[in-house]
């Protein structure tokens, strides 16, 4: 795909969305990489369920630890893994309070040291809480960068590196939203919506299905 008709994809997803952001419901950075720490292997919606009884009374590592192991379970039992991801939790909350004063890290080597947190994760959290122009790559935007041409990759790191790369600096801010949300409700893993496409004759899949 040429520079051209990349930059014409994002200008489209622009005019369409001009301030996209997050599905995820949260209030502080803390809340965030929460909510994305719980999000893995999990819809938005669920997440938000379950975070909108949890963090009124946990809204930072403290009161988060202050609930004990227990507790979290129950509020987040909605959740696939929910065992694991409170244990991360729990241990998360321990390490920012201990090595970063309670507060969320704006540093990827930080934020990938806290449990349960990756590459994806860290990602999300510099774009959305600190306004990093990071592209965290998920099945939905692996999906549409592979089947548009955008950003062509064999694993979710070749894909971001190509995204990265490939996007111009005008867009990178605010690409992960407009890519993840295209993928979620247009560019759909079993039934793509190429008829109602907003880029569907920029889009070099040749099955599209118009």
């Amino acid at each position: 795909m040429n520079p051209q008709r990349r930059r014409e994809i994002y200008e489209r997803l622009k005019s369409a969305n001009p301030a996209p952001t997050t599905e995820l419901a949260y209030q502080t950075p803390f809340q965030l990489l929460i909510a994305v720490l719980l999000s893995a292997q999990a819809t938005d919606v669920s997440v938000n369920k379950a975070t909108r009884r949890l963090f009124p009374v946990a809204p930072t590592p403290e009161a988060m630890l202050g609930l004990g192991e227990a507790a979290l379970m129950e509020a987040i039992k909605t959740i696939g893994l929910y065992k694991t991801k409170a244990r991360n939790v729990l241990a998360t909350c321990r390490i920012l309070l201990e090595q970063h004063g309670g507060e969320v890290p704006e540093n990827r080597e930080a934020l990938e040291r806290l449990p349960g947190v990756g590459r994806k994760t860290a990602n999300v959290v510099l774009n959305t809480a600190f306004g990093h122009p990071t592209i965290a790559v998920d099945t939905h935007i692996f999906r549409v960068a592979n089947r548009t041409g955008l950003a062509p990759g064999k694993d979710v790191r070749e894909v971001e590196d190509r995204l990265t790369r490939f996007t111009p600096p005008e867009y990178r801010q605010d690409a992960h939203h407009w890519l993840i949300l295209h993928g979620r409700y247009t560019c759909k893993a079993r039934k793509p919506a190429c008829d109602v496409c907003l880029i569907v004759d920029l889009c070099e899949w040749n099955a599209k299905a118009v």
